[in-house]
């Protein structure tokens, strides 16, 4: 049995042309968040603009459900920002992602960008066991200086959520059927 691949449409291509610019911006916001630990907040404009176009070439139907998408992770992302587990640069992009791929993939994006958080908190700790000891005989206690670049967790969950729907990665969970219908 062979598997007969459709030809592309523009659709296809305006699709993988959204996502080239997404990667883009999320390589921006991860570079920005490790170097000087900010996230610029043209690069959150940037996404909620390109979010447009996404939808637009997904179904539109689900505009309303991609804000509250955003809603639930603005609400959630704040609330980690207010006791001080991530910025606020962090908070806005991650509410502007899930305002990108909407309700359907939230979860997804949540999960993904929480476990590449935890790897990335474990080898910054791993690298440098002094600071962990140090870490855990004060209990969490003290300053300990920057700490972990969350953008850059934020954008892998971003790509892989993104570019497994373009891709068809067999992701558990991943709504393909929502989020591009044939």
């Amino acid at each position: 049995m062979t598997l007969r691949r459709r030809p592309m449409t523009l659709i296809d291509i305006g699709r993988w042309l959204v996502a080239a610019a997404l990667t883009g911006l999320m390589t921006w916001a991860a570079v920005s968040d490790i170097r000087v630990r900010k996230i610029p907040n043209r690069v959150v404009l940037m996404v909620l603009a390109l979010a447009v176009p996404w939808m637009l070439l997904g179904t539109l139907h689900g505009f309303l459900w991609a804000l509250v998408a955003a809603g639930i992770a603005l609400v959630v992302s704040f609330g980690l920002y207010s006791v001080g587990m991530v910025g606020a640069g962090d908070s806005k992009l991650f509410a502007a992602v899930a305002f990108f791929v909407g309700l359907d993939q939230l979860w997804l994006l949540a999960v993904v960008t929480a476990l590449a958080g935890g790897l990335i908190a474990a080898v910054s700790l791993a690298s440098r066991p002094r600071r962990a000891l140090v870490m855990l005989t004060m209990r969490g206690k003290g300053d300990f200086g920057r700490g972990v670049p969350y953008g850059v967790a934020i954008a892998v969950g971003t790509l892989v959520v993104v570019w497994g729907l373009l891709l068809h990665l067999p992701i558990p969970g991943l709504a393909r059927q929502a989020a591009f219908p044939s």
